[in-house]
């Protein structure tokens, strides 16, 4: 069951913000003063949590579609920039976003890889690469145990650990908690994993640390590559909390009997 801090849900929480704004049509709010709105009235809320939230309410961000429980009663904003929004305006503003259609994937994973830079080399969107991953990321979110027992998937809410936004139009590949309630960062590489892999999951390590973990909590990261290069064991070596796993497939074949037609 998704965890949940307060009596009501993240969602009603910030259905209850924009109440107590009373915005008006057009009035443009940013991220830092939800932010402020919650650590004043529901303190223990996290400020990665609020941001995600914000991303999930947001009718013409396609990363709330990272998000199965977003509904039309998420219909609450438009996103006016990065870290900028205002009330969502029926009629006036595009259809909300409620589903992916075909090519949006690889527009949306396109502009991420942009903004990033070291990701040049990785799966190209919409490459047999790309969609590989993507089948690998969904097989090991649903099977977390394969790589570690009592490995979970982190639910805030109605919020999962897939595609997890991390600021800056960056997205964590999984996002769980062990046994001993430690975050996970698991960052997926299909091919072979190279050492600027490493930088990345420790941006990713630190973002959790300072806008989901409490104070003390442990983050850990895994690199999940089907071979794990020379050069990645070296910068990975004396890195704490950082592990290194490599993943194998196998695949069956099975003849099916041919149908017999009448002569």
């Amino acid at each position: 069951m998704a965890r949940t801090i307060y009596d009501k849900p993240t969602r009603a929480l910030l259905k209850d913000m924009l109440a107590d704004w009373s915005l008006k049509p057009g009035q443009v709010f940013t991220s830092s003063r939800a932010i402020e709105w919650f650590a004043k009235n529901y303190p223990k809320l996290k400020p990665g949590s609020i941001r995600a939230h914000l991303v999930q309410a947001s009718t013409n961000d396609r990363s709330r579609l990272h998000h199965p429980a977003t509904n039309k009663s998420d219909d609450l904003l438009f996103k006016v920039d990065s870290g900028q929004f205002r009330l969502y305006e029926l009629g006036k503003d595009p259809a909300p976003i409620h589903e992916m259609v075909e090519g949006d994937v690889a527009r949306e994973e396109a502009a991420a890889a942009a903004a990033e830079e070291d990701e040049g080399a990785d799966a190209l969107p919409g490459s047999s690469e790309f969609l590989l991953e993507r089948d690998l990321q969904r097989y090991l979110a649903e099977n977390l145990e394969c790589i570690e027992s009592g490995l979970k998937l982190y639910e805030d809410d109605d919020l999962r650990g897939i595609e997890f936004e991390a600021g800056g139009g960056r997205r964590i590949d999984i996002l769980a908690i062990d046994k001993a309630g430690a975050f996970v960062i698991l960052e997926l590489k299909v091919s072979r994993g190279y050492d600027r892999v490493v930088g990345q999951l420790l941006r990713y390590m630190n973002w959790v640390r300072k806008e989901l973990a409490e104070p003390g909590q442990r983050v850990r990261g895994i690199i999940v590559c089907r071979t794990i290069s020379e050069d990645l064991c070296l910068a990975c070596a004396g890195i704490k909390n950082v592990e290194l796993c490599e993943y194998k497939l196998f695949v069956t074949v099975r003849k099916v009997p041919a149908m017999e037609l009448p002569t």
